[in-house]
């Protein structure tokens, strides 16, 4: 119990102190009503991917994500970057663009679940729909700001899980990249929503 308190709290320390949680200056131009929107569409994922850990943690025993790293690595799944959201000059199309081209990512990964299990299958959908719909704002703003780019982003390579446990230990690290990816996410659109 103590190891595992220990792995959450080095955990969230290392989500606090990654590059992209540098604070951001200030270059705003987006319209404050697309921030609020986004900033609740990013508590809703973020809860809707809580509820699918819960689950796969109920239902599969799959509980600690750190325990599957090496899974991952062998699985090949991507990360997104924000770094572009993190200079002290920030790079608004920039920006826009790893946020959007992220949630793109994750849209591919979510889809490559599919199957994870039928008790699963509601939950997985919910979040693949939210993040879709998020993806779908922030492509739109970037049209109306023309700020976005000639194509949209494709979703690159997904992994191809082999087996049942393959697919349920990539929900558990999916999830969690998507919480950590959503967390900073929400802080620079958080930054970007203060006057």
């Amino acid at each position: 119990m103590k190891l595992m308190a220990l792995q959450l709290l080095l955990w969230h320390i290392a989500l606090w102190m990654v590059p992209e949680a540098a604070p951001l200056s200030p270059a705003s131009s987006l319209p404050q009503s697309f921030l609020l929107k986004c900033l609740e569409q990013v508590r809703k994922i973020q809860a809707d991917g809580a509820e699918l850990q819960e689950r796969l943690c109920a239902t599969h025993k799959l509980c600690h994500p750190q325990e599957l790293v090496l899974l991952g690595h062998s699985l090949g799944l991507p990360q997104a970057s924000l770094s572009s959201c993190s200079s002290q000059a920030l790079q608004l199309t920039g920006c826009l663009n790893q946020l959007h081209g992220g949630l793109v990512l994750y849209q591919g990964l979510l889809q490559a679940l599919a199957g994870i299990s039928p008790e699963l299958a509601p939950a997985l959908d919910i979040l693949q729909l939210d993040v879709t719909d998020l993806a779908t704002n922030i492509w739109l703003q970037m049209e109306d700001l023309r700020m976005a780019p000639a194509s949209l982003p494709t979703q690159g390579t997904v992994p191809t899980f082999t087996s049942a446990f393959q697919r349920r230990a990539g929900g558990v690290l999916v999830v969690s990249q998507l919480q950590s990816f959503l967390e900073l996410a929400y802080r620079v659109l958080r930054y970007l929503a203060e006057p």
